[in-house]
């Protein structure tokens, strides 16, 4: 038997459906909206949470039928992963497109669902709810953190501090 985890001897096009569903981290990151520069195609992060985005968890309130209340859900899929620039870099799915290792605080690494809340990766106690916002305000909520990369520098260190993403 292989004893090298799938997410590191499989590409995206090779995983299962639940292989592919678990390398989710669960940062929520994803879930932000997102503002785009039309004249540079910079991307603008915001701290601002689909709807659906369960504040405690990071996840979906209801994942499998997402789509029934946010039709413009992006279904994440390997050539869009490969393609979209707005994929936080600590992704597991951009990690692993781009070649990269999955970070300690992944819970496929760690074991431990709770390690990316604990290493100060997610979006928990950090968001606004896009409930009742109009688009045009979500310029008052911009934040760079989601951009971030909290694999950077000395990994022992991320999450050590109370003002990781603040």
């Amino acid at each position: 038997m292989n004893e090298t985890p799938f997410w590191a001897r499989k590409s995206l096009d090779e995983m299962t459906a639940e292989e592919w569903e678990q390398l989710c981290d669960g940062c929520g990151r994803c879930c932000l909206n997102k503002l785009e520069d039309w004249d540079t195609g910079e991307i603008i992060w915001t701290n601002v949470a689909c709807h659906m985005l369960d504040g405690a968890s990071c996840r979906c309130a209801d994942y499998e039928n997402r789509h029934a209340s946010v039709p413009d859900c992006v279904t994440l899929d390997p050539d869009l992963v490969r393609s979209i620039a707005w994929l936080p870099p600590s992704c597991g799915y951009r990690l692993i497109a781009e070649g990269r290792p999955l970070y300690w605080w992944h819970h496929l690494v760690s074991g431990d669902p709770d390690t990316v809340h604990q290493a100060g990766v997610s979006v928990r106690g950090r968001t606004v709810s896009e409930e009742g916002m109009e688009p045009e305000d979500y310029e008052d909520h911009l934040a760079a953190w989601p951009g971030d990369d909290p694999g950077e520098g000395d990994q022992s260190e991320i999450g050590k501090s109370s003002e990781i993403g603040k």
